[in-house]
């Protein structure tokens, strides 16, 4: 495969050549948790151990690595993982960290109580606002700018090559959270980004049926890769093969998926924004989104994340939530089925009373794939009912 090779095609064909011995065109699942040695210490294709290194997971890898345009990429057993050994390479105590105010509840909740309790600090700050951003960072002790864009839940929207510059000056690794956007929409890498972070649970899996995690790292990192690397063998939060084989199945179809995702959300944002119960919709695909301008320059779509304000507050919110028929009311998102989330009391309920609190008048939808009529019907159902 070329290396200039088009998104789809990397999706397909990285990391997936065909079985040398069967010819099977889809890789083999390797189940295994040890290897046969030639000799003490003779390694075939160097897997000793499957926490170390398994084929199935190495093929995800390379996968990942090619879609973000990074030059390594590890794929762990949830996006919590990915993230706890990334910060524990990074950071010592004493560090400090620069948080996004609109992450994901999780996000906050390691940083703020597991990374807290050893001794590193963090601000929590609105990373759209670059001026924020830069006097929040402390030269010499902060070490990481975590960013996620589109936020979570907020749907915010931050100038990832502005802020690479800015971590660039001040020497921290600068992280994106490039799970709502998925690399089929978003790429950081290009835009300046040391680290790139996954749920892969979410877009990339694609179908609700697997949890994992991913780091991409690009060109540059290759000596933090390496650390990270070491975390990943030491402290073992590993994907297992199924796991690794469902992530990889999931992606080939990323590409096609988001532009459904990104076509349906839109529909739905649109006859959202002009219904009264709703004060304000969050999707930065309508040209009335703060961010709309500089999502549309560094994004080649809005995805299928949408959030909204209603009117009624609390009430409405938890009303309209709970009676949606198609769009299953439950935590997470990215999957085909068209799922409804209370953020307040599910997704960020670890987050409240802390400065990333989600208002309780807010409702995200995670708009899937199904027919774009049937999910408009149901969202003018649940309205009704407001």
């Amino acid at each position: 495969m070329h290396h200039d090779a088009g998104f789809d095609t990397r999706a397909i064909h990285a990391g997936q050549e065909f079985d040398p011995t069967t010819g099977a065109v889809i890789p083999p699942v390797h189940v295994t948790s040890t290897y046969a040695q030639d000799g003490i210490g003779g390694l075939r294709g160097g897997y000793e151990y499957s926490r170390g290194g398994n084929p199935t997971r190495t093929a995800l890898e390379t996968q990942l690595a090619a879609i973000e345009g990074g030059i390594r990429g590890l794929s762990f057993a949830s996006g919590l993982a990915a993230e706890d050994a990334l910060l524990r390479t990074v950071l010592q105590p004493g560090d400090h960290v620069v948080i996004g105010n609109d992450v994901y509840g999780g996000t906050h909740r390691l940083v703020r109580r597991i990374f807290g309790d050893w001794g590193v600090r963090h601000s929590t700050v609105d990373t759209s606002d670059l001026d924020a951003v830069r006097a929040a960072i402390e030269l010499g002790t902060t070490k990481v700018l975590w960013v996620e864009t589109p936020s979570n839940p907020l749907m915010k929207i931050s100038d990832i090559a502005a802020l690479a510059e800015l971590g660039d000056e001040a020497g921290l690794t600068v992280v994106v959270d490039n799970t709502f956007a998925s690399p089929a929409l978003q790429q950081p890498v290009s835009l300046g980004a040391h680290v790139i972070i996954h749920s892969t649970t979410k877009y990339l899996g694609g179908h609700s049926d697997v949890v994992g995690g991913a780091l991409v790292f690009a060109p540059g990192q290759e000596e933090l890769a390496e650390r990270v690397g070491f975390t990943q063998f030491a402290a073992g939060a590993v994907s297992g093969p199924f796991d690794a084989f469902l992530t990889t199945r999931g992606i080939k179809t990323l590409g096609v998926r988001m532009q459904r995702h990104s076509q349906n959300a839109l529909a739905i944002a649109r006859r959202l924004d002009e219904h009264p119960a709703v004060d304000r919709v969050l999707y930065p695909g309508l040209e009335s989104h703060p961010g709309h301008a500089l999502a549309a320059r560094q994004m080649s779509g809005f995805g299928g994340m949408v959030s909204i304000d209603l009117a009624g507050g609390a009430a409405a919110a938890r009303r309209f939530a709970e009676s949606t028929e198609l769009f299953t009311l439950a935590e997470s998102l990215g999957g085909v089925e068209s799922l409804v989330n209370y953020p307040s009391e599910m997704t960020h309920a670890s987050v409240k009373g802390t400065e990333a609190e989600v208002p309780e008048s807010i409702v995200r939808l995670s708009v899937g794939i199904e027919d774009v009529d049937d999910l408009l019907a149901d969202i003018d159902g649940a309205l009704g009912r407001v």
